[in-house]
């Protein structure tokens, strides 16, 4: 539970701070021109935010299950913080609020 944390957190440095925007999945494969509709530093924003969040949620749960000595409550937190991140992330990132041409309109 604590290097999937970590693989979060280091994850989410390097692409908000060091800008590895080749590290979304999908985005190194597209064309440069499909590269240009897409607002990457506010997607990357997004996504380190989500990571860094779904970081705190699995060390909450492993604090939690440590505490209580109970296994069962760090697996809930790994799920709840996929369950809630993922479909946040996938919602908001396709939204027309991080594609350059709809920031105009």
């Amino acid at each position: 539970m604590i290097l999937t944390a970590v693989l979060f957190l280091v994850f989410a440095i390097l692409i908000k701070n060091f800008k590895l925007y080749d590290l979304i999945a999908g985005y190194n494969t597209m064309p440069d021109a499909e590269k240009a509709i897409y607002n990457m530093p506010k997607i990357g924003n997004l996504l380190a935010n989500v990571l860094i969040m779904m970081a705190t949620i699995i060390l909450i749960a492993y604090g939690f299950s440590k505490w209580l000595d109970n296994e069962q409550i760090g697996a809930i937190g790994i799920s709840a913080a996929i369950l809630i991140g993922l479909p946040y992330l996938l919602i908001k990132a396709n939204s027309k609020a991080y594609k350059i041409n709809s920031e105009k309109d």
